[in-house]
């Protein structure tokens, strides 16, 4: 399979498989043309839309979803598995979870920390270690 001959970064994290891992990657193409983390937020449109006029500020808008629409879903998976998979992304989704937030608001907000870390293990080419062990 040609996700074993690329050897990503993407395949160590805990929850991601071939299918995802390689639309993510089709997706971006080339991790350089992003100089930070903000960049590919906002690449793949789950970064907050604001709304404001003066001192007025909008809450409880929604997300701009300017992105490709292929590379979003993929990620909003992938959060949800990650998160079912992995101790650090699990204890992030309950405490959003616990905060009164509703569940697609705390799958977005794990994509975006999923992100994060997506755009860490490809720029410096380094594979996943879990924060957390379950076993301890």
């Amino acid at each position: 399979m040609i996700m074993d001959q690329i050897q990503s970064p993407l395949m160590s994290i805990p929850g991601i498989s071939y299918t995802l891992a390689s639309i993510i990657l089709a997706e971006i193409v080339d991790i350089n043309k992003f100089d930070n983390d903000g960049q590919l937020l906002a690449f793949v449109g789950l970064d907050p839309c604001t709304h404001q006029s003066g001192k007025f500020v909008a809450t409880g808008v929604s997300m701009v979803k300017r992105g490709s629409p292929y590379l979003r879903w993929a990620l909003l998976n992938a959060a949800r598995l990650v998160a079912m998979r992995d101790e650090t992304f699990a204890l992030y989704y309950q405490k959003k979870k616990s905060e009164g937030k509703h569940h697609y608001v705390v799958l977005t907000n794990t994509a975006r920390k999923l992100i994060r870390v997506i755009f860490k293990l490809l720029k410096d080419n380094c594979k996943f270690e879990p924060q957390i062990n379950f076993l301890s």
